[in-house]
Parts: structure tokens; C-alpha cells; sequence
């Protein structure tokens, strides 16, 4: 596999975890077609600079955090720090790759454009990755 699926698995990983699922957050990845009125988030994997070696790769982890308008923000926090829990600051390691995420940031983006109904945030995070030789 190479490094961008690998990436990619390793990512999907946390949230296909017993723990997460133990969330009750609706998890979806990027170019996927959700019709949920309801809280849930979308993940997205930007690889965005070469990393150290032909191995590694540098990017952000951008989640999209999607709650019911007109309630508030304090749904969009919580699951800020839920996702902060399970990231910021880990590594995820396996046999041959690594991943390392570092701070995390959250921006208020308002009203979703695509459905009325929600109010938008987004989650990012920093990460490396590098593939053991």
C-alpha cells in the first residue's frame, strides 16, 4: 500500500474505533453524499508538503462539524474536544507508519450553505506522517 492509502487507512482507523463509534458522532469521509439533518462531522485528509523523505508527508486533518441551527454552539465545542481527545498530541503507530498530529484549531463557519438546517464548524489539526523503510 502506499503512502497515501496508508494514510488514509490509518486516519479512518480512529474513527472506525469501538471508542469512537462509542461517540454516537455520525462519521463520514470527504466526497461522500450525507443527508442528515442532524449533528454529525466529515472528514477530510489534505496532504499538503513533502515531509523529511520520499516516505513522509505533512498535512492537515480538516473535519467539517455539522450541528442543528439556531441551538448554539456548544454542541460544535464538545465535539471539538471529543475529536481533540482522540488526536491532538497522539501518534498513531502500526508496523511500518507513523503518525504524529499536533494542535488543533476550530473556526465558526455559520449557517451551512447546503442545508439551512445546520450550523457549520471546522475542526483542523496538523499532522506528519512517515513510513518506516
Amino acid at each position: 500500500m502506499g503512502k497515501y492509502s496508508s494514510l488514509e487507512t490509518e486516519i479512518y482507523s480512529v474513527f472506525g474505533s469501538t471508542a469512537w463509534k462509542g461517540e454516537n458522532i455520525p462519521t463520514f469521509p470527504a466526497n461522500f453524499l450525507v443527508n442528515n439533518t442532524n449533528e454529525y462531522i466529515r472528514v477530510s485528509i489534505i496532504p499538503s508538503s513533502p515531509g523529511v523523505n520520499l516516505n513522509s508527508v505533512s498535512g492537515i486533518l480538516l473535519i467539517d462539524i455539522f450541528a442543528k441551527s439556531g441551538k448554539g454552539t456548544k454542541s460544535i465545542n464538545m465535539i471539538a474536544d471529543k475529536l481533540d481527545d482522540y488526536l491532538m498530541g497522539i501518534s498513531l503507530l502500526n508496523d511500518k507508519d507513523n503518525i504524529q498530529f499536533f494542535e488543533s484549531n476550530l473556526t465558526m463557519r455559520g449557517t451551512d450553505k447546503d442545508n439551512s438546517s445546520l450550523y457549520k464548524a471546522l475542526y483542523s489539526i496538523k499532522f506528519n506522517f512517515f513510513r518506516g523503510v
